[in-house]
Parts: C-alpha cells; sequence; structure tokens
C-alpha cells in the first residue's frame, strides 16, 4: 500500500500505475480517468458509513473484463465534479483492513488478484482517498465470483454498471478455464462415418497442392484424420472417433447440431438496397453439407469477388493473391476458430457495398487490446486454428489481426472496428472498403453542417421567442393601463403564461416599476407611459 502526500493533488495528481494484465504491463494514469469513465472501467463510492457491500461486485466485474479502478471516499457531483466524503486517517485504515480481510476470505470472494501496491492511499487536505487497482483476470482464473455462490456471483460491466452473468456466461468461462479447448473432445459416441468424405477428400486435395510431399499424404483416411486431429482414440472403447474439431469441419449439419444445439453458420449479402438479400448461405439449408470446412471457402470466394487485383507477374504466372485477399482470409478464419459453438445466434457474415462484418459467439479470450496488439495466441478452438494452418489460412502467431489492420490502413481505408458485446457475449469485426481521407471529409462537411443547421435553428427560434416576448410585453403595458397597479399572478393569468415566465418578462421591461415587497410586490406603468414609449432591453 502506498501513501501519497499533500503534495499530490487528488485526482489530477501526475501519478502513473502499471496495470496488470495476462503477459503485459499497462501504464494506468490517474490523469486519464474520464477516459477510463468512457469505458466503465471506474467505480467512486463515499465509503462514509464502512466499507460498501457493493464493491465486491464491482471487483467481481472488473475482474473477469479488463480490469478497473474503484475509489474509495470520493462522491461525484451531479455536474460531473469530485469532492472528498470526509474519510480520515483512522477510518481509512479500518476500511484497508476490512478490505484486506474480505479479499482474502474464500467464502467472500473466489480469488485475491491484487498486490500491496494494488491499493493507494491520498491524501487531501484532511482528508483520505482510496485508490483500489483491478486487473483483468487470466483466463483460468475466470469466472471471479462473490459470497461462494458461483452462478449468482459472478458479475461484468456494462454501462450501466455491475450486472450478474447468465448462467450460460458463467459456463463460457468455466470452459475457458481448460489448456485444452472445447474443439478436442473425442465424440465417443460418434462413428467416423458420420463425417463427410466428400468434404475430407477436398481438404486433404487443398493440403496436397499446397504442400506437395507432405508426410501425411501417404497416410489412409483414418491416419490422416487422427494425425490432423480431426479424429482420436476413445478412452471408453479405444476405438478412433471424430473429435469435436473434427465434427464441425467435416461433419454433416445435421450431425453436427446434435452435439452443437446452437451451430449456426450464416452468410447474407445486400449489394443492391432494394432486395433483402443478393445472396444467403446458411448451414441449416440441406443443399450442402453445412461444416466450416465448405462454409469458410464457399464465403471466401463470395466476399473476394469484388476485390481488385492489380495485374502483377512471378515467374512467368501472373499473381491473382494480394494483401487484401490475405486479410479476408485472415478475418474469416479468425471468425471460425474464434467461435464458441456452444453459444448463441451463430456465426454471421454480412457484406454490403461498403463493409464486410464478421460475427461469431464468444468473448475475446486475450481482451480487445491484445487482440488488436497482437503478439499472443490463444484460439478458442486450437485443432481447428491447425487444421487451418495446414492448408496455409490463418496466423499461429497472434499476428492476424494485426496485419488485417496495417493492410487496411495501406490502402487508405478506415481502419478497422473491433467490438465485444454480452449477454450473449460476441466479438465483432467490421472491414469498410472505405476511403478514409474521403470519409473524414465527408464527417467534417456533415459536422459542419449540422452545425450551421442548429445555429440557424436557434437563431430562428430565437427571434421567434423574442417576437412573443415583445409581444406580451405589450399586452402587459395594455393590461396595466387599463386595470392600474397588478401582481404578478393576475398578470400572469392575464397571459396564460406561469408566474416565473411572467416574472421574467417583467424584469425586462423598462417602461414598468415594481412597488411593495416582495409578498406585496405590484407592478405600475412609469409615469412616461402615458407617452406610450417602450423602451425594452
Amino acid at each position: 500500500m502506498k501513501v501519497l502526500s499533500d503534495q499530490c493533488l487528488f485526482i489530477f495528481a501526475k501519478i502513473s500505475y502499471f496495470f496488470r494484465s495476462k503477459n503485459s504491463i499497462k501504464l494506468f494514469d490517474l490523469n486519464e480517468f474520464d477516459s477510463y469513465k468512457e469505458d466503465n472501467r471506474r467505480e467512486v463510492k463515499s465509503a462514509k458509513n464502512g466499507l460498501p457491500n457493493s464493491i465486491w461486485e464491482t471487483y467481481s466485474a472488473f475482474s473477469n473484463g479488463y480490469g478497473g479502478v474503484i475509489i474509495l471516499g470520493v462522491i461525484e457531483n451531479k455536474d460531473g465534479t469530485w469532492s472528498t466524503s470526509g474519510l480520515d486517517a483512522d477510518s481509512c485504515q479500518k476500511l484497508i483492513k476490512q478490505f484486506w480481510n474480505d479479499i482474502n476470505n474464500r467464502q467472500k470472494v473466489s480469488i485475491n488478484l491484487l498486490r500491496d501496491d494494488d491499493v493507494e492511499v491520498y491524501k487531501k487536505e484532511d482528508d483520505q482517498i482510496i485508490v483500489i487497482h483491478v486487473p483483468m483476470a487470466r483466463r483460468e482464473e475466470k469466472p471471479v465470483y462473490i459470497n461462494n455462490n458461483l452462478f449468482y456471483g459472478t458479475y461484468r460491466r456494462n454501462h450501466d454498471g455491475d450486472y450478474h452473468c447468465t448462467r450460460l456466461q458463467v459456463k463460457t468461462m468455466l470452459r475457458d478455464q481448460a489448456e485444452k479447448t472445447m474443439d478436442m473432445e473425442v465424440l465417443d459416441d460418434v462413428p467416423l462415418e458420420d463425417l463427410n468424405y466428400e468434404t475430407i477428400q477436398g481438404y486433404r486435395n487443398r493440403h496436397q497442392v499446397l504442400n506437395a510431399g507432405h508426410p501425411f499424404e501417404r497416410l489412409n483416411n483414418d491416419e490422416y484424420l487422427r494425425s490432423i486431429g480431426a479424429a482420436a482414440i476413445s478412452k471408453e472403447d479405444h476405438q478412433l472417433h471424430p473429435t469435436a474439431a473434427g465434427m464441425l469441419m467435416f461433419g454433416d449439419e445435421y450431425n453436427i447440431v446434435r452435439h452443437f444445439p446452437d451451430y449456426f453458420l450464416d452468410y447474407r449479402e445486400v449489394l443492391d438496397p432494394s432486395i433483402r438479400w443478393t445472396d444467403r448461405l446458411q448451414s441449416s439449408s440441406g443443399e450442402w453439407s453445412g461444416n466450416i470446412c465448405d462454409f469458410y471457402f464457399r464465403v471466401y470466394n463470395k466476399i473476394i469477388k469484388d476485390v481488385k487485383v492489380p495485374f502483377s507477374m512471378k515467374g512467368g504466372d501472373r499473381i491473382d493473391d494480394t494483401p487484401v485477399h490475405k486479410a479476408l482470409r485472415e478475418a474469416l478464419a479468425n471468425c471460425l476458430i474464434n467461435a464458441d459453438y456452444y453459444g448463441t445466434r451463430g456465426v454471421v457474415i454480412k457484406k454490403d457495398q461498403n463493409q464486410i462484418i464478421f460475427e461469431n459467439p464468444g468473448y475475446i479470450r486475450t481482451g480487445k487490446e491484445q487482440m488488436r496488439k497482437g503478439g499472443e495466441s490463444d484460439p478458442r478452438n486450437k485443432t481447428l486454428m491447425k487444421m487451418f494452418n495446414l492448408v496455409n489460412i490463418g496466423e499461429r502467431s497472434g499476428s492476424g489481426v494485426p496485419n488485417i489492420f496495417n493492410t487496411w490502413e495501406d490502402q487508405g481505408w478506415k481502419e478497422p472496428v473491433i467490438e465485444e458485446r454480452f449477454d450473449p457475449d460476441r466479438t465483432i469485426l467490421t472491414l469498410e472498403f472505405v476511403d478514409k481521407t474521403n470519409k473524414e471529409k465527408t464527417a467534417k462537411k456533415t459536422s459542419e453542417e449540422n452545425k450551421r443547421r442548429k445555429q440557424a435553428k436557434k437563431t430562428s427560434e430565437g427571434s421567434k421567442i423574442r417576437n412573443k416576448t415583445i409581444e406580451n410585453m405589450v399586452k402587459i403595458e395594455n393590461y396595466l393601463k387599463e386595470n392600474g397597479e397588478s401582481k404578478t399572478n393576475a398578470i400572469a393569468e392575464y397571459l396564460n403564461l406561469s408566474s416565473a415566465r411572467t416574472r421574467k418578462i417583467l424584469s425586462e421591461m423598462k417602461t414598468i416599476e415594481a412597488i411593495g415587497t416582495n409578498t406585496n410586490r405590484k407592478y405600475r406603468l412609469k409615469d412616461n407611459q402615458k407617452y406610450m414609449k417602450r423602451a425594452i432591453k
């Protein structure tokens, strides 16, 4: 625990902290609190009456997300400013002692992720503030839950604050704990004959063309499937059976859904806005196998058909492959490899005139920031990744997504967008074929035009309001001329306005004067009113 002196200015103190996550260190700066509020990674609590119970919900939510900061001893005002709640030194030490006791109590919290220096104390004049840095839990540590209740005590963070995770979300985190990915499971009750051998042969042909002379060429189908991870020996009957990866990659849809009830692959193409679907491919149509392997190659050919290929030669042969092609292969493979096939809503690929959107069930195992940065590979389905790699699709080094970003930058297109949505968990990658410069110019032009319209509207509305005010002033003068001295309520009733609005108009008039005290205040025309001269501020 660190204690910082009065010389440090509360939240705006120049302080840096190393915010920990798996295999990475992120500089955390208290000066950047507003930016963390945007991601809802900051929680402020008064703690004036003791350690709030809700702190553990927030601790669980931050741990199961991307981490965050809990600040005790602070009140956030309605105008966005902060003030201290009045914690003294004794209260502060009691809170810290209770916090460490509770976080190390397994009946209260499932795991303590904090080190001593994750808790800091700041002094602001006579008040103290406690800052607790909560790191993101590693995959094998999730879910972090409270009150010894796995399914009801697991929380996540959204824009509304901390919320209970669903049973499905908790089960997803539990599955992701294991080093062996779910696609390695041996399907003991499924014979190899349930696989689609046309798909298998097509895959083997690609493998042979791309890797001529590979040792796997000489293997029979059973041996080949075992070598690539599509089949394995069962511990139950010691016979060869498909793995989950083998079934997903090479099975028929009606067999796949027996093991993955929510399995669904969907490609949607809308190139003509007047038509709902220009093209659509669904795994459940019954018109083709419906497996991942066939889906990949069918969809890939659809998403590249509009990609322009510059003329180039190598060794006398034309090269029809570009960095954009490679980026699209990576995006599609990444979507399929990292999908949670026990999750809901399935894999959805959407293409229109200007963009392609890749959606898959499941949160990002490495975190959104790490996915963008690259260098760390943690696929949800390792065997599926191996199978794609064997036919030269996908990156094992974790560089695939950064390469996509680099390609889009080289093309001058708008930067790709990675989104994570929860309940249900989904990962979304949007690739736009839109010139970044033109996009920015258009956005700037639109923004400026909107500002002009708003200003014109404001001016117009202001003129209307002012004209109405002058009209009411004239009515007041005529009313007072006929009725003499009158109270605000009487004038307001005559104008059919509120008393507050009427008082505002009266305060702006130079042609009248107020007489009497507040309770008995009346208004009358000034003496020069016999000339009916109106002087309006």
